[in-house]
């Protein structure tokens, strides 16, 4: 079992009102239901957040030129677009995975070949589950979390 944290009156301090504000409205903004919140999320905080992140984005710029020469700057620049999009869908699956309550998560998600790892696990034999690192990491682990239970 895992040692419960305890809550800091530091936390408190005004230099962490804009993370609380920001924890508040990711909260807020997972209550709607998925199809609402889904369809524009990704968009919208690719839109908000791109501004602040130049530099990162005149680093994922320069390493398409090095990685797609035979791409046009065009082409690049979607990729980028895009990248961002995936971004602003994961701080939302983020607080999805964070904020949704088990019975939430279990009813938007399904995960193929469980039983094989249950069979093994039976034999008394060790597994090792191989994960990708999408932007998603945090709500995956959530959902596999809750396989185990």
């Amino acid at each position: 079992m895992f040692p419960q944290c305890k809550f800091s009156r530091e936390f408190l301090h005004p230099r962490y009102w804009l993370t609380w504000f920001g924890l508040g409205v990711l909260w807020l903004w997972v209550q709607l239901p998925y199809p609402v919140f889904s369809a524009f999320s990704a968009r919208v905080l690719a839109q908000l957040a791109r501004p602040f992140l130049k530099r990162r984005e005149s680093i994922a710029r320069k390493n398409l030129e090095l990685c797609f020469p035979q791409h046009s700057a065009e082409e690049r620049e979607k990729m980028i677009a895009e990248n961002f999009r995936s971004l602003g869908m994961a701080l939302v699956e983020t607080g999805m995975a964070w904020f949704w309550p088990d019975s939430r998560v279990r009813k938007w998600f399904d995960v193929e070949g469980l039983d094989n790892l249950k069979r093994a696990q039976m034999q008394n034999r060790g597994v090792m589950v191989v994960g990708v690192h999408f932007m998603s990491l945090e709500l995956g682990g959530r959902v596999m979390g809750l396989c185990n239970q």
